[in-house]
This record gives structure tokens, sequence and C-alpha cells, in this order.
């Protein structure tokens, strides 16, 4: 069952060709293999998973089930789930058992789905290569010594490596994208407010948003009509009419028009990432898309406006982690400012003190007019390119990542070569825009590339569509890493 679709297996869990139980176990055996090796998971517990398994063959033995009923899904340990450690990979929330559910894990529960555990991740989100966990880096399944790309690093190595059917993550400047890029998985960044982001633990609350991680773009479609919805808890969250995320994905491509912006193949692509993703387009031309020529002209300035926005909001965001209500404390103080020091000093790692420190500067007084105000005047310019992009076309496509994984250690004593790997995904996050990756070929070293869909808000329906009809005329989301 481990090849088989979030479709498949429901369709086999409904024709009671399996239990859910015996598909639950049949994961937990194989992360109890695969695990140790690749550090996928933060937390496992077999009793909780095996007894909503349980749950979820009464409901399929009534007839009461739904697409997803039965089926094992991770989720990212940023998301609050009632009665498991939710770390955000850090030594602050070392010993946090949530007391509640977040909204997506209430939908998932909803739903009927299966908590197959929490998987690995950046420290709060913070990095690209899922190397600043507190908990050790994940490796990336089809080479151990290389990264997965970050930071749903650990949902995208849970996926590719089959330890589960399908995932969560979360995306703040392309961690949902990249890492399916690395992994050679497919990964969706839904338009910011269609998935609530409450009891989702915040980095930077005006780009986080969660997002469905799968094999293909049918997955993620089925995982997206559990995901989305409004949620009156999260001021964010936006009231729309439920959608079908699976009613476009069998229409032809004749007539779609894709643009392909000038920025995004100028220097700094990798010659292996180049050759997958024109090959990529030319196959979409003999699905009868059209190619048109675009500009993002803003878009270069995307990096540095993140890198003032993002850790400026994670400086207020942080600061609720003190060391007083719960999560680490120090076990030595001599009052409560030296407290509140020492539990922030040894709880964060050195990548998230890194980025409080820049919030905090960029938010202070005689640098706020000239960062943070100026940051937010360019990323209204990077959206509006976006406007008048799809006034020419119907989605953008370009690399989701400027190379394949690279090596364990290779950018860790350089976080600005380390802040490039999401030079082509941050735009979108600043624009509130969807966006997804696929896998389109292989580069050097036979690692994953990943193709980035870009569509216009509210447009998930159409890019899944976009992504399945490739998906079925190519089989690089089938490929499974060796020895896996």
């Amino acid at each position: 069952m481990f090849e088989s679709s979030l479709k498949q297996m429901g369709d086999a869990l409904r024709a009671r060709k399996i239990s859910s139980v015996e598909l639950t176990q049949s994961y937990l055996d194989r992360m109890a293999r695969l695990n140790p090796q690749l550090n996928a998971y933060i937390s496992i517990d077999a009793e909780k998973s095996l007894a909503q398994a349980k749950a979820a063959d009464a409901r399929l033995a009534a007839g009461s089930a739904d697409a997803l009923t039965g089926i094992p899904i991770a989720q990212k340990d940023i998301f609050c789930a009632k009665d498991w450690l939710t770390t955000c990979g850090s030594k602050m929330l070392h010993n946090f058992v949530s007391p509640y559910d977040a909204h997506i894990i209430s939908q998932f529960n909803n739903a009927g789905a299966i908590n197959l555990g929490k998987t690995n991740m950046d420290e709060f989100a913070m990095g690209s290569s899922n190397e600043t966990s507190y908990y050790g880096p994940v490796k990336n399944p089809w080479d151990t010594a290389r990264v997965p790309g970050g930071s749903s690093g650990g949902t995208a190595a849970a996926v590719a490596a089959r330890l589960c059917a399908a995932a969560t993550g979360t995306d703040t400047g392309g961690s949902i994208r990249q890492p399916a890029a690395l992994c050679g998985i497919s990964g969706l960044k839904p338009t910011y407010g269609v998935c609530s982001r409450y009891g989702m633990i915040a980095f930077a609350s005006s780009l986080d948003q969660a997002g469905p991680m799968g094999r293909s773009a049918e997955d993620l479609a089925l995982m997206m009509n559990v995901m989305a919805g409004f949620d009156e808890r999260d001021s964010t969250s936006l009231q729309r009419d439920k959608e079908d995320y699976t009613r476009d994905l069998n229409k032809p491509l004749t007539g779609l028009r894709i643009g392909l912006p000038k920025e995004f193949f100028a220097e700094g692509m990798g010659a292996d990432v180049a050759k997958a993703i024109e090959a990529a387009i030319a196959e979409y031309k003999k699905l009868g898309a059209t190619i048109v020529d675009i500009s993002l002209p803003n878009s270069k300035l995307s990096v540095p406006v993140y890198y003032v926005l993002a850790p400026a909001e994670a400086s207020s965001n942080l600061s609720r982690f003190d060391g007083v209500r719960y999560g680490y404390r120090a076990p030595e103080y001599s009052d409560l400012a030296d407290m509140y020091e020492k539990s922030r000093a040894q709880g964060f790692g050195a990548e998230v003190q890194r980025r409080i420190m820049i919030g905090t500067y960029v938010l202070s007084h005689g640098y706020y007019d000239a960062y943070y105000i100026k940051a937010q005047k360019i990323r209204r310019l990077i959206a509006q390119d976006f406007v008048e992009a799809y006034k020419q076309c119907d989605v953008i496509m370009g690399p989701t990542s400027p190379s394949t994984a690279f090596k364990l250690g290779e950018k860790g004593d350089d976080p600005v070569q380390m802040y490039l790997s999401d030079i082509y995904t941050i735009a979108v996050n600043l624009a509130g825009l969807p966006g997804m990756s696929i896998p389109c070929g292989f580069g050097d070293n036979d690692m994953p590339v990943g193709l980035q869909i870009i569509g216009n808000y509210f447009d998930e329906a159409r890019m899944l569509n976009v992504a399945h009809q490739y998906q079925l005329a190519t089989d690089w989301h089938s490929r499974a890493p060796q020895g896996i």
C-alpha cells in the first residue's frame, strides 16, 4: 500500500481490503525501521495512532467515512495537537504537551484521518535545510548526506520515504515548496488566509500559511478539501464558500497561458536545474499550453524585504517564550530579569536568536522608518508586479530552488547563502499568492528538481489541474528513493 495514492488507499479501506489499524501498523513498523536513519519524526505515539485507527475502522464499517477516513497522515510539529508533544523543533518547547488542537488538526480528526506522528522541522520554522532543529538534522532520503530542505524538511522526507501517506507543512518563505523540490514530492502553499493559523505556532504572522505535502497533485487536492475552511478564531482566516479542489483535475490544458518571468531564468540557477525546468516547459507545450514572457521587476528585492519583515514579526511573536508560563526555564537564575535572559539564551538556537536580534533592531526607534516601513512599501510593489503579470498569463512557472539538495553542513557557516535558497519562493509569500512545487526531473548527483507553479489569488484548483495533467503525462512524482 505504500505506493498507493490517497484515493486508492481510501478505496481499499472502504472496500475492506485492508483495515485502518493494519494500514497504520504497517506505517508504524516502517517508521521504526527507517526513521532512525532519516530523523524525519520528532514524536511518535503508536498507542494514540492505533486508537484513532480503531475509531476510523468503526466509522468505515458504519458507512460514514470521508475521503481520508482511516488514512495515516503526519503532522508538522508546528501544529498544536491535544495531548501530543508539540516542540516546534526547539529546546524552548521540548516539554510542551499541547492542551488543545490546532484548527488544521481538528479538520483532519473530523475527517477521520490518523495522526501518525509529529515531523521534524527547523527551529520555529527558521531555516532552509532542517539543520537548525534542536532534535538534529533531517536526512534527505535520496542521499542521506544531503539536506531535505526546510523548514518542513521532516514532512518532505517522511513523504518521500513513504513513512506516511501524506503530511502537513507550513510555508513562510518557501518552507513547503523548497523541501518538496529537494525531496522529489509535491507541495502546495495556499493563498494567505485559506487555511486557519489557529494553533499553528507563529513565526511571521503575515506570511505563515499551512498547506499539504504529498506525492501527487491529486493527493494535495484531497488534502486541501480537508484543510481549507473559515475559522472564526483566526482573524486572518477568510470567510469563503467551501471548494472542491479536485473539481478541475481532469480539464485539458489547451489554451493555458504560462508566464515565464525573465528574472527567474537569469544568473544563479544551476545548469542541471535549468535543463529539467526547460524540459517541463516543453512538456506543457505538448499538452496545449502557450508560453508568455513576463517580468517581475521587483522580485530581486524579495530576499532583503523578507529578511526585514519576517524577523521583525518573529521578534514580536517569540517574545511570549520567556520561561514563565510554559516551555524551557533556565535551572539557575538570580532574579526575574536573569531568568528571562538565561531561559531565552539557553532555549533558543543560534538561527532563532539571530533573527530575533535582527527583528528587534529593525523595529527599534530610529530604524523603524528606515527599514520596516520601507520594506512594507516594497512588498506592495512586489505584489503589484504579480497583478500586472496575471493580465498576460494564467499561471507563472519557474524553478522552485536554484539548486538541488546541498550537503549537510555545506552552508551552515554562511547564512546569506542559506537565505538565497528561497530566492524563487519568497515573493509568493510577500504577495500572499498560492504556489506549489512538483517534481520535474533530476539534476546532478541524481537529486530531484522541483518545478514551481504560481497561481492568482484563490486559483488553487487551476494550479492543481495544471500539475495533475503534467503528472498524468510524466512519472517523476512516482519515483522513489533507491532502497526506500
